[in-house]
């Protein structure tokens, strides 16, 4: 009998570095957990109505592989409202099971063996994952908190060889906060237009930016017909349980999407795609609502971190700080480790993100005020014996 029958590629992966921690977290008492990436609001209420009402109606039979008709419409229409920009829910749209199937069927369709994907970090666990799951070499272009962990165009650039195929993308970012400029991510539409890439653009936090814009990057300059959109509702309002996200891009792009997910998933979930449907109608009060109270909280949380001797830049998206345990004297899974065992504040180590999150840990922010202000308190009685 073999000693091993996975793939190479699956027993190459690591274990993703929130889980372990989550997974440890899950099993103490008195834990505060910063490190699950989850809104800790419940789903609105006229959206949980929606998908009562689904499955009063009996509605528990498949769609249409690319999703409900209705929903990619609104989709569309809720992205022409935002941006400017809508696709035709005809052939430009799948509905998927949340962000992470439209990035799995999304590198599964576009990559062969061997080709490179540039991805900018720290960034989201399953970035690479993905990436080596369908094949591909992910490139990773560490960014650095001396420029607030903004994406260096000149790096990737540089980075760029005949095997490259495609830039992934993430902003607001994963675990950093960094929201990329205008200006910045014109760059990058350059770049991919004069090397012929493919952009993949995850933007499941554009709705939580603080003060500046989210620029949804196929508005700009000609990048549309080169650009998948990934989109979603876990995180704008509250419903990382429901599974729904989307991709959107050119027809002949997403076209090979739907082949693949035809086969893998059928179709997403059919009430969480009614819940979806309320959610566009009648939840921008209740995503408003919830972005001021992750303000209040990220002010806390930041100014709480600095006062402490924690560096942290500002993040300006999403809801997650990046503080530097560098004066510690500990690495970032030594300060994770000991956090957790002495004072139960459970964080993530920031190399968990890719190159770039050395000496850093991602603190999630979607807890309660009170929860926060207790966990800077432990964290500062951690401090007075290590910082």
């Amino acid at each position: 009998m073999r000693s091993n029958y996975l793939s190479r590629r699956v027993a190459g992966l690591r274990v993703s570095g929130i889980r372990k921690f989550f997974d440890i977290a899950d099993a103490m008492k008195d834990v505060i957990s910063l490190g699950i990436g989850e809104p800790d609001f419940a789903t609105p209420a006229p959206i949980l109505e929606a998908g009562k009402k689904s499955l009063n109606l009996g509605e528990t039979h498949y769609t249409s592989n690319a999703g409900k008709q209705d929903l990619r419409q609104a989709i569309s229409d809720h992205l022409l409202s935002l941006y400017g920009i809508g696709y035709d829910p005809g052939s430009e749209l799948i509905v998927t099971v949340g962000v992470s199937e439209a990035l799995y069927i999304a590198c599964t369709a576009l990559l062969d063996p061997g080709d490179e994907v540039l991805i900018p970090t720290p960034c989201f666990v399953a970035y690479q994952a993905e990436v080596l799951l369908a094949g591909g070499v992910p490139v990773e272009i560490p960014s650095r908190y001396e420029n607030q962990f903004s994406l260096e165009p000149a790096d990737l650039e540089k980075a760029i060889t005949s095997r490259t195929k495609a830039i992934l993308i993430g902003y607001p970012n994963n675990p950093t906060g960094a929201v990329a400029s205008r200006e910045i991510l014109l760059e990058v539409a350059r770049i991919a237009e004069g090397h012929d890439l493919i952009v993949i653009s995850d933007e499941i936090y554009d709705r939580l930016v603080y003060g500046v814009e989210h620029v949804c990057f196929p508005t700009l300059a000609d990048v549309k017909k080169r650009t998948i959109l990934l989109g979603g509702f876990s995180k704008d309002y509250a419903m990382t349980g429901w599974r729904i996200g989307y991709a959107a891009g050119p027809a002949e792009l997403i076209q090979g999407l739907v082949r693949v997910h035809q086969y893998t998933v059928m179709s997403a979930p059919t009430i969480a795609q009614s819940a979806a449907l309320e959610a566009l109608k009648s939840g921008e009060s209740y995503v408003q609502d919830m972005l001021s109270e992750y303000d209040r909280r990220r002010k806390l949380i930041v100014s709480g971190f600095n006062n402490l001797g924690l560096d942290t830049f500002e993040p300006r998206g999403a809801f997650y700080a990046f503080p530097s345990i560098r004066a510690t004297g500990m690495n970032d899974n030594e300060f994770a480790e000991k956090l957790l065992s002495e004072e139960h504040v459970a964080v993530v180590p920031g190399s968990a993100f890719g190159p770039g999150g050395e000496g850093f840990v991602r603190c999630c922010y979607a807890t309660s005020y009170e929860q926060i202000e207790e966990a800077l308190q432990r964290i500062e009685k951690f401090m007075q014996r290590y910082g």
